[in-house]
This record gives C-alpha cells, structure tokens and sequence, in this order.
C-alpha cells in the first residue's frame, strides 16, 4: 500500500502545515538545527537573486575572440568576467553550505526518536518546512541555471584565457580568485544540468553511507511521505483551495519532484519500482494537471535527473507518461 492512502486520514491533515507559507515555530528541541538551516536560507534568497540578474559577458567575450590582436577588448573581457567568476564561486560555495544543512535537516528528521517518518514530520514541523525550502530552492536554482548558457560560456572562458596568460607569464588580476583546483570542481558543477540537485542527490546518498546504524527506511520513508503530502494537497480540491497564490503550488510542486528524485538515489530500487512508497503515476498526473509551461523544467528534472527511471522494473507506463510531450 501506498504511504498515501494513510495521508487521507483526519489525522495527518494538520501535517499540511510544513508546506505551508506560514512559519512553523521550532521547538527548543529543534532550535540549534533550525537556527543554523535559517542562516543558509536567508542567504539562499539571495543567490536566487543573483543568479536571476545573471547576464554574463556573451558580447564582450565575443568581440575579444573576433579580434584576438586588439588588447583593449581582451582586457574589456577579462575585467568583465572576473567579477561574474567571482559570482560563480559564490553559488558553487553556497552548494556546499546547502549540503551541510540538508545533512543536519535528515540526521533530525531521520532519527529513531518516534515511531515512525509521519510522527517525526508532525512533531518536527519547523524543521520539515526547511527541508521543503532547501528543495524549493534547489530546483527554483537549476531551472534558471538550465536556461542560462552564460553561466558555462563565461566560465570556459575564463579558463582559457587564465591558461593563456599563464603561458606567456601575463601578471593576472582576479587569479586568486579561483585556483585551479577549485576551477575544477566548479567546472565540474557547473557541467552537470542540474548541479544543486546533484549536490542533494550525492548528499544524502553520502548521509545514508555515512549512517548504517539509522535504518534506510527512516530516510525513505521520509521522502516518501513527503511526497504523498505534497501530492494529496495538489490534487485534493479541500487542500487546494487553501493555497494563497500560484507560488505555493510552485512550492508545492518542486518540493514532490524533489523528494522524487532524493529518494531514487537512496532507495535500493528507486522511486519507479512497484515496491516503491511513492505513487508515481498519481505525481506525474498531477504535473500533468498543471499548465504545461509551468512544470516543463520539473518533468526534465524526472526525466533526465533520477537514477533508475531507464530500469527494467520501471512500469512501462510511468514512462510513457513521463514521455509524453
């Protein structure tokens, strides 16, 4: 049986609260995690600021490459990208910031103290809302990172040309900005199509290695309800009727696919499979029900970031739904 057949009882309806705009007030027993999540996501409004006025240096870096002997534009270049690289290395920075919260968020989310994942979102609903957020945030990064070619085009650039001026002993301005083995790991991030989702993914992969005493069904179970909440709320009139503004179904719907995909890096069989908890077919119905526009980046991130939709196990079905342009 589904996790969600249980979510239709009265009694986990007052679980609709992590979802909610509202704040949800830590308890003193969640206060040291909550106080050190609420830092990362004071600044994470900011990076999503960032990175939406992120323009890039397409045209100075285009008149440099077009006239390659005309110094004043190589120069114009490079003092143009510089500071963008130096924004580059900041939201590369944040993941790791990010990671760490997500890690500090499961290891209270996932412990043994309650019976089981429901009653841990219940009692720890402050603590479950920033989860939400860290997974608001995550894929509200990635399909803006996806729709902005700059963010690679500026830093290959900016690689090329710090290498060229290494060769002919150029003195480099803004060098220690990054170094190379820092170069590398940004590349790295920037290089993947969603690169704050796979900074989740491995993270809580890491959390569950890191972890074999803590059973794997806490984390599962966990993302698993989280899922059939944010289901049940989007597809249930009642529910819906609640939310203030097409923002809190954005929320609502990044936060499914999100969990979606963390729980099919960490379940043994993923998030497709017939022994899953999660009711693929009802959330990719639900994605389905909303305007097309709105949720092409979220089934993109189904379709090309999960782990074991290409399986055998995967129900033919689920894929063909997935498919479906």
């Amino acid at each position: 049986r589904k996790t969600t057949q249980g979510l239709r009882g009265h009694r986990n309806t007052h679980l609709i609260v992590f979802l909610c705009p509202l704040d949800a007030q830590p308890t003193d027993a969640e206060r040291e995690v909550w106080e050190k999540v609420d830092l990362v996501l004071k600044d994470a409004r900011g990076i999503l600021d960032e990175l939406q006025a992120y323009k890039g240096a397409g045209q100075e870096i285009r008149e440099a490459i077009q006239n390659p002997n005309d110094d004043a534009l190589q120069k114009a270049a490079w003092a143009a990208v510089v500071p963008l690289v130096g924004k580059l290395k900041k939201f590369y920075q944040f993941s790791q910031r990010l990671e760490a919260a997500l890690h500090s968020l499961l290891g209270a989310l996932t412990s043994e103290t309650y019976d089981n994942p429901t009653q841990n979102l219940e009692r720890e609903q402050a603590l479950a809302k920033q989860f939400a957020e860290i997974l608001h945030f995550t894929l509200r990064f990635d399909e803006l990172k996806m729709t902005n070619p700059a963010i690679q085009n500026d830093f290959s650039y900016y690689r090329r040309t710090l290498s060229r001026m290494r060769i002919n002993n150029t003195p480099t301005e803004g060098e220690n900005e990054v170094n190379n083995e820092l170069a590398n790991r940004i590349s790295l991030f920037y290089a993947d199509a969603t690169p704050m989702l796979k900074t989740l993914s491995d993270g809580t992969t890491k959390f569950v290695s890191e972890n074999k005493n803590l059973p794997i069904e806490n984390t599962t179970d966990c993302l698993s309800t989280m899922a059939s909440v944010c289901k049940v709320m989007l597809e249930t009139p009642e529910y819906r009727s609640r939310f203030t503004s097409e923002e809190t179904v954005s929320f609502c719907l990044r936060v499914m696919v999100g969990v979606i995909i963390l729980y099919d890096y960490v379940h043994p069989v993923g998030a497709f499979s017939k022994s899953s908890k999660i009711d693929m077919k009802g959330c990719i119905k639900v994605l389905r029900d909303q305007p097309p526009n709105s949720v092409e980046g979220l089934l993109n991130a189904l379709r090309y970031t999960t782990k074991h939709l290409n399986d055998d196990s995967t129900n033919k079905t689920i894929k063909s739904m997935l498919q479906q342009q």
